[in-house]
C-alpha cells in the first residue's frame, strides 16, 4: 500500500492572530502579533502575565450552550475547527465510507482548566460535588470523541500525546494510516487549551515563559538575542488528510500533498533540547528521505523556533547539518513569533502555515526579529512577508522528552 498517496483537501485553524485559516493567514503575513494581556483571570502575582489568547473564539454557532458546558476548551476548539475542516474540504454532504473515515489529533495536556476546576471544588466543597463530566471533559481524547459523533466518521480514532510535537505525530499517523490502506480520509492535527493559572504558574516556574509583560506583542521573538523565553497560547489547527484518488475520483480541491514524513527522538534530556540539534536533524532528514528528494529542493521551513535560548540554537544547528552550505540560501521562519506557542496543537497551525505559503507564494516572517542572535544566523524572514517560489515546505515540531517531527509538503 506504500504507492497511496496522501494530499491535504481542508484546514482550518483557531489562533490568536485570527479564527478560521484565512483570518490566521492574513494575520501571519500582516505581521502581527496576537500577544497580550492576559485578563481572564487575575494573573498580579504572577511572573508571565501575557499568552496568546482566542478571545474571539465562540463556539455557540457549532455547540449549543448545554453540550459546550460538558466539553473542556481544547475539546471546543478540536471540535470546531474539524467541522469547519470537513466543510472545507466538501464532505458536508456525508457521501464518504464512515469506517474509512478516522480522527487522529494531538494534544499534549488535554483537559487543564477542567483538572483546575474539579480540584477546587474537591478540595472547598468535597468528594460529592465534583462533577459527573469531569473524566469526559479533561481526558486528552476527548476532543475525537466529540468530532466522531458529529462527522460520523467511524474509522481508526486517537488522541496522540508527545508534548510539542503533538499535533506532528499525529498528522505522520495519519499520513501511514492512509498509505497502508486502513483510510481513505483522517481528520488530524492538534488543539491545545493549557492557557490556565495552573498552565502559566507551571511552565513559569520552569524559566521557560518570556517575562516580557510590559511589551507582550513583541515578547515571542524567535532567534533574536533578547528572547527570554516562549509565550504560552492556545488553539488548534486542523487538516483532512485524503487518499490522492479518493480525493480526485469526488472532485476535492487538492491544497498539496504530504511528501514525506520523520521522526525521532533526542534521548537527551527530558526538557531541554539536545545542544547540537542531532535529534533534529535526523528527524528532518528521515522527512526528506521518505520524501524522496533533495535538502536544496525544500523553498521553505516553518522551524519550531520557540524563542527560548537554548531551543532556537538547537534547530539552527540542526538546519545547518542537514543542509549545509545550502543552509544560508534557505528562507527559515517561525510562526509562534506572531501566535505564540500552542504546545501540543503547534504542528497543526503550523502545517496549515506551509501549505497557505504554497498557496500564495509568500513566506510568512518571524516578527521581533530585531537584534539578531549571533549563532543564530540563517535567513528567518525577519519582520516583512516575502513573495517567492514556494513548492516545496517542511515543518518542524519538537516537544519536551525529545520528542521530534518533521513533514514535507508539496504543492499540486
Amino acid at each position: 500500500m506504500t504507492d497511496r498517496r496522501v494530499v491535504v483537501t481542508g484546514i482550518d485553524a483557531i489562533t490568536a492572530v485570527g479564527n478560521g485559516y484565512e483570518a490566521y493567514w492574513d494575520g501571519l503575513v500582516s505581521g502581527r502579533s496576537g500577544i497580550r494581556q492576559i485578563t481572564r483571570f487575575d494573573l498580579s502575582a504572577f511572573d508571565s502575565r501575557i499568552g496568546g489568547a482566542c478571545d474571539d473564539f465562540d463556539p455557540s454557532e457549532f455547540i449549543d450552550p448545554r453540550a459546550a458546558k460538558r466539553m473542556d476548551r481544547f475539546a471546543q476548539f478540536a471540535y470546531v475547527a474539524g467541522l469547519r475542516t470537513v466543510h472545507n474540504a466538501g464532505l458536508d454532504d456525508g457521501k464518504f465510507e464512515r469506517d474509512r473515515a478516522g480522527i487522529l489529533l494531538g494534544t499534549g495536556i488535554g483537559g487543564l482548566q477542567e483538572i483546575e476546576d474539579q480540584h477546587i471544588r474537591l478540595i472547598q466543597k468535597g468528594p460529592g460535588k465534583v462533577s459527573a463530566f469531569t473524566i469526559p471533559k479533561l481526558m486528552a481524547n476527548a476532543g475525537c470523541g466529540h468530532l466522531a459523533i458529529a462527522t460520523h466518521f467511524e474509522g481508526p480514532s486517537a488522541s496522540i500525546s508527545s508534548a510539542c510535537a503533538s499535533a506532528g505525530s499525529a498528522m505522520i499517523e495519519a499520513c501511514h494510516t492512509i498509505r497502508r490502506g486502513d483510510a481513505d480520509l483522517v481528520l488530524t492535527g492538534g488543539t491545545e487549551a493549557a492557557l490556565t493559572p495552573l498552565g502559566i504558574a507551571a511552565f513559569a516556574a520552569m524559566k521557560a515563559l518570556s517575562t516580557q509583560n510590559d511589551d507582550p506583542e513583541a515578547a515571542s521573538r524567535p532567534f533574536d538575542r533578547d528572547r527570554d523565553g516562549f509565550v504560552l497560547a492556545e488553539g488548534a489547527g486542523l487538516l483532512l488528510f485524503e487518499e490522492y484518488e479518493h480525493a480526485r475520483k469526488r472532485g476535492a480541491h487538492i491544497l498539496c500533498e504530504v511528501l514525506g514524513t520523520g521522526a525521532s527522538t533526542d534521548a537527551s534530556d527530558i526538557v531541554q533540547p539536545e545542544p547540537e540539534g542531532r535529534g533534529a536533524a535526523r528527524c528532518m532528514r528521515h522527512a526528506l528521505q521518505s520524501a524522496g528528494i533533495n535538502p536544496e529542493d525544500v523553498d521553505y521551513v516553518n522551524a519550531h523556533g520557540t524563542s527560548t535560548t537554548l531551543g532556537d540554537i538547537a534547530e539552527t544547528r540542526a538546519i545547518k547539518s542537514v543542509w549545509g552550505a545550502h543552509a544560508k540560501k534557505l528562507a527559515v521562519s517561525s510562526t509562534k513569533s506572531s501566535i505564540g506557542h500552542l504546545l501540543g496543537a503547534s504542528g497543526g497551525v503550523e502545517a496549515i502555515a506551509c501549505i497557505m505559503a504554497m498557496q500564495h507564494q509568500t513566506i510568512p516572517p518571524t516578527i521581533n526579529l530585531v537584534n539578531p542572535d549571533p549563532e543564530c544566523d540563517l535567513d528567518y524572514v525577519p519582520n516583512v512577508a516575502r513573495d517567492a517560489q514556494v513548492n516545496v515546505s517542511m515543518s518542524n515540531s519538537f516537544g519536551f522528552g525529545g520528542h521530534n517531527t518533521s513533514l514535507v509538503f508539496r504543492k499540486i
